[in-house]
């Protein structure tokens, strides 16, 4: 669009334009350890075919590492019909594990299972949400699965028990993964009333309401794990619904 003879014009068309977005911002606030840490063997008792070392993720800052664990969504936003086709992201088998071992997808996406090792995986799943077994294969094959439906799924290997991965798949496009700060940003929100789903493997499923206004930002913070009343030592059963209803 050139804007040389109604530069005015062409500004107030660009300011409409960016009044039709919408940011849902916040910050993830964890002040404690999580996650368990890994007990697993160096080389494992199941170990089949060549010895490959076992890879693992150093980090000083467990509770950054926390913090980046966590998944947020919007429920109650139809797909966009301007959606473009999902990607193939991949769920590598490297160094006898699973590369990302957190991986979030919008519903039907399709994910590759590629084996990088020269020895052989064989990838599955018994989750509600997406069953699948893979059978065993070589390095240099690989397997792809597509995710129909939204919720939870814990992805394992047959032959390497210390392998494990989570797939979230949210009902929409809309989704974030904090970063190392507890940040999170999820863009171009159309107007509307959503619920905001922070998951986290270990704490489990929070939420907050939201009125997502035309040309108004929102913030939305979360305190993970909840704080919880001392009369009442347990989270609402509202807290521990996976999305779509099925883990």
């Amino acid at each position: 669009m050139k804007c040389i003879a109604f530069p005015a014009l062409c500004l107030a068309a660009s300011l409409v334009a960016g009044a039709s977005a919408q940011n849902i911002s916040g910050t993830i606030l964890i002040k404690k350890r999580l996650t368990r840490p890994s007990v697993t063997a160096p080389v494992s008792v199941y170990q089949r075919g060549p010895a490959v070392k076992l890879g693992n993720d150093p980090d000083d800052d467990p509770i950054a590492y926390e913090r980046s664990r966590v998944v947020l969504y919007l429920e109650g936003a139809a797909a966009a019909e301007d959606d473009p086709a999902p990607k193939v992201p991949q769920v590598q088998q490297l160094d006898r594990r699973f590369q990302p071992d957190l991986l979030v997808i919008p519903v039907g996406s399709t994910v590759s299972f590629p084996n990088m090792d020269p020895i052989f995986h064989s990838v599955f799943s018994l989750s509600k949400t997406r069953a699948f077994d893979l059978g065993s294969y070589d390095q240099g094959q690989s397997r792809k699965v597509a995710f129909p439906k939204p919720g939870i799924v814990d992805v394992y290997c047959h032959l390497h028990p210390n392998m494990a991965a989570t797939i979230v798949v949210t009902p929409n496009r809309w989704y974030a993964r904090s970063d190392r700060s507890g940040k999170f940003l999820i863009p171009n929100v159309p107007p509307g009333h959503y619920t905001v789903v922070a998951w986290h493997k270990s704490a489990g499923f929070f939420r907050k309401s939201l009125d997502v206004q035309a040309g108004h930002d929102s913030i939305v913070d979360f305190f993970i794990p909840l704080e919880l009343d001392p009369k009442r030592q347990s989270k609402t059963a509202d807290d521990q619904h996976p999305p779509g209803g099925e883990r």
